[in-house]
């Protein structure tokens, strides 16, 4: 474990103020982490700096609640150990407002900085930096296809938590910014440290078979998509034995038309839309119902428990029984929902 004096500088910028826990999550993990380290007689390990990439320092978020950041990132000139870009503003008022912080972030000498790192939307700040060209990266799951189109270079990995590329550092929305944070306490602190920080903020170390971000599956589709109007077909028929070749008569097409002018529209093979939209179906009846697994497998043509476990972890690599713990209704697990109904 590193014991010498010299705190790793943390410099985590603020782009957006309405989500708070962007850049409070990260800053909690190392704040605490240092609470850890000086508890074990070792001296503190970070210096925490927040940042705003404006001159006045001041971010409003959308409840109203004005973020003022003791600092402006352009003019810190101590050597940054760790820089974290929190969230972003794509508004056409928010990429005026921070050009010159984007300028900044093009232009900095990415050797002298041992860790560059983004949460949740600021991906594409890295991005529009030029820092993912070439590399794999994440951020929030509705956004994945954004990045993917508006910047073909990056390696999209729109089902992970957080992804390290050499020294670049992308994590998906929100709270992945704190598994983010705790894997960096890990590899500066070792694994005990990071224990003890995430005991102190009630929270995984490693989210134990959730390590990937459970957004849906199959994007909206505009009502003339071919992609909306099979999802409206599928929908009662989910049970039933599907095929690409009885999905193509419905809509008088050939098959290899069908699957290619499906593919066109979708991006994907009729076969994988199927399966995704079973899976779809079956994590709203885990979520909203008490149907025993068995008959979930069976309605949502997922052929039993073993088919859907199988198909479960392939998409959401996380089995139905614990994504039924994970995701169902929070107040009817903490057994207070008779109450708040009585």
């Amino acid at each position: 474990m590193e014991t010498k004096a010299e705190q790793k500088r943390i410099v985590i910028v603020v782009m957006s103020g309405n989500m708070l826990l962007n850049f409070a999550g990260p800053s909690d993990v190392f704040t605490h982490a240092n609470s850890c380290l000086t508890a074990a007689g070792l001296p503190a390990g970070y210096e925490v700096m927040i940042a705003a990439p404006v001159p006045d320092r001041k971010l409003t978020g959308s409840t109203g609640v004005e973020i003022h950041c003791p600092y402006y990132a352009l003019e810190i000139v101590q050597p940054i150990d760790t820089l974290i870009i929190a969230g972003n503003d794509r508004s056409a008022d928010g990429i005026n407002r921070f050009a010159g912080f984007h300028r900044w972030l093009g232009e900095i000498d990415t050797c002298k900085i041992r860790r560059i790192a983004s949460v949740c939307g600021g991906a594409f700040a890295l991005a529009q930096a030029g820092l993912l060209d070439g590399k794999k990266a994440t951020t929030h799951w509705e956004r994945t296809m954004h990045l993917q189109k508006d910047y073909p270079r990056i390696q999209v990995a729109g089902d992970q938590f957080f992804v390290k590329d050499g020294n670049i550092y992308t994590s998906a929305g929100v709270s992945s910014g704190i598994d983010l944070s705790l894997a960096m306490v890990e590899e500066d602190y070792g694994r005990e440290v990071a224990i003890r920080v995430a005991r102190k903020l009630v929270f995984y170390l490693s989210r134990p078979g959730f390590q990937s971000q459970f957004g849906t599956l199959l994007p909206v589709y505009e009502a003339e998509n071919i992609g909306a109007k099979v999802q409206h077909w599928l929908k009662n028929r989910l049970h039933e034995p599907l095929d690409v070749a009885g999905m193509a008569d419905h809509f008088n097409m050939s098959t290899r038309n069908f699957t290619r002018v499906f593919h066109k529209h979708t991006g994907i093979p009729p076969a994988k839309f199927i399966e995704k939209q079973r899976v779809e179906a079956a994590r709203k009846l885990l979520e909203d119902t008490d149907i025993p697994l068995e008959r979930i497998a069976e309605r949502c043509g997922l052929v039993n428990l073993v088919g859907m476990r199988r198909t479960f972890l392939r998409h959401l690599n996380v089995t139905p029984s614990d994504y039924r713990r994970t995701f169902r209704t929070a107040l009817k697990d903490a057994g207070i929902a008779e109450l708040l109904i009585s």
